[in-house]
């Protein structure tokens, strides 16, 4: 499979790394320093690109490309109030483009397991939630993409929080997202429910990007012969 990488930064070299492991071609790297190469015609020369960049420029980057008719997987978060919009422009056109706030197969496997727990926690009303996620400082978004998803899944399960906010919040109607950025860290997701009884945690850790990276090239894998708008829950069967 010939990938284009829209976004060649740390993630961008990681997937890279995936995509020739498993006997992939990267024929298209683009990043800050060759922006005038994102063009149709190079895009052309892929059969499905990888967008993973920042907060500010994922938009325009997705509108191009599915513009440009190639099957998309985009991992960038925190630009998600556009994603409606993105998500009618691949229709309209009969692209193909998966997004997810975290391509990791453990995270996905642990999404499950989050509202599993919600629904179940949801009749106990002493249990009390809050929701941590901790990143490296060059992390430029926050709450996470990845602690959103969790956040939003608890209020679907639970049922009495109305809604997420990202500090220490004494409205009990509110779900707090605690965020920390400390570096090395490459990702850490923890959803704890708390009583006058007991604790019950659950916590994703990811020691480096290679999770990441395998996802986005499984997802790649996945959409390049398919028409739609797909999640991870569809590529891992979940």
């Amino acid at each position: 499979m010939k990938i284009a990488l829209i976004g060649y930064g740390k993630m961008g070299k990681a997937i890279e790394q995936i995509a020739v492991h498993r006997a992939h071609e990267v024929v298209l790297k683009i990043d800050e320093y060759n922006l005038d190469d994102f063009s149709k015609q190079n895009v052309s020369k892929a059969e499905v690109a990888i967008e993973f960049t920042g907060p500010h420029s994922a938009y325009e980057n997705v509108k191009k490309a599915l513009e440009f008719d190639i099957p998309l997987v985009c991992g960038s978060t925190g630009w998600l109030e556009k994603l409606d919009e993105v998500q009618k422009l691949c229709l309209s056109r009969k692209g193909s483009f998966i997004y997810s706030s975290n391509y990791s197969v453990g995270v996905n496997i642990f999404f499950e397991i989050n509202k599993r727990l919600a629904a179940l926690i949801g009749p106990h009303k002493s249990y009390e939630v809050q929701v941590t996620e901790i990143h490296h400082t060059q992390k430029k978004d926050a709450p996470s993409g990845t602690a959103i998803t969790i956040a939003e899944q608890i209020l679907e399960g639970l049922g009495r929080k109305k809604k997420w906010v990202n500090h220490i919040s004494d409205n009990t109607d509110e779900l707090e997202i605690i965020s920390e950025r400390i570096d090395p860290a490459a990702g850490t997701h923890k959803v704890k429910y708390s009583s006058t009884i007991d604790d019950i945690e659950i916590i994703h850790t990811a020691h480096n990007r290679e999770g990441f990276a395998l996802g986005a090239v499984l997802a790649a894998e996945y959409i390049r012969d398919r028409k739609g708008i797909f999640n991870m829950k569809d590529v891992l069967n979940l």
